[in-house]
């Protein structure tokens, strides 16, 4: 078993690839249309924009992103937020066999009476269900929830402070 940094055991773990595809639709789905380069994808999640640039290729290839070439250029949605679900993202992303039984016939000499295949295929079919219930406009939702929470508390500080100043203004 694999462990995490913490000592307890690892989660399931999606790759690089899949992490990248995941936060480059996120951010093209928060720009709402507007052309967004490679590069303030990139800069934006601190990532590798070689590695960006074979992500966002598949992606298009895949039938999510649409690119436009040239000085003015980017990526965009080519599909509404809503109607992108994560675990389609993931599957086309994945590969989702986490045994080799699954990938091919004969790979294990038990595998015509093997019960631990049914329940590993079981396990992956419920994880992608979970995500199937989650769409890219989900996540963009939750990120301007959180976005919003620090910037509330900072506007919030920057008043009491305003008027602390203010306050103290008058009293001299």
């Amino acid at each position: 078993p694999t462990r995490a940094t913490d000592g307890s055991r690892a989660a399931m773990r999606l790759t690089l690839h899949t992490n990248y595809a995941l936060r480059a639709l996120i951010r093209l789905a928060a720009a709402d249309g507007k052309l967004i380069t490679i590069d303030e994808i990139a800069e934006s999640f601190d990532i590798s924009k070689q590695h960006l640039k074979k992500v966002v290729n598949d992606l298009r290839r895949s039938g999510y992103l649409n690119t436009v070439r040239g000085r003015n250029g980017g990526v965009r949605l080519r599909r509404r937020p809503r109607d992108i679900k994560v675990g389609q993202v993931v599957r086309d992303t994945e590969a989702l066999k986490v045994v080799g039984c699954m990938k091919r016939r004969g790979y294990c000499p038990i595998q015509r009476i093997c019960v631990a295949r049914g329940a590993i295929s079981d396990a992956t079919e419920a994880f992608l269900a979970v995500l199937d219930a989650c769409t890219l406009a989900d996540l963009v939702k939750r990120q301007r929830a959180s976005q919003s929470m620090p910037q509330l508390f900072d506007q919030q500080a920057m008043r009491v402070t305003r008027r602390s100043a203010i306050n103290a203004q008058t009293r001299i």
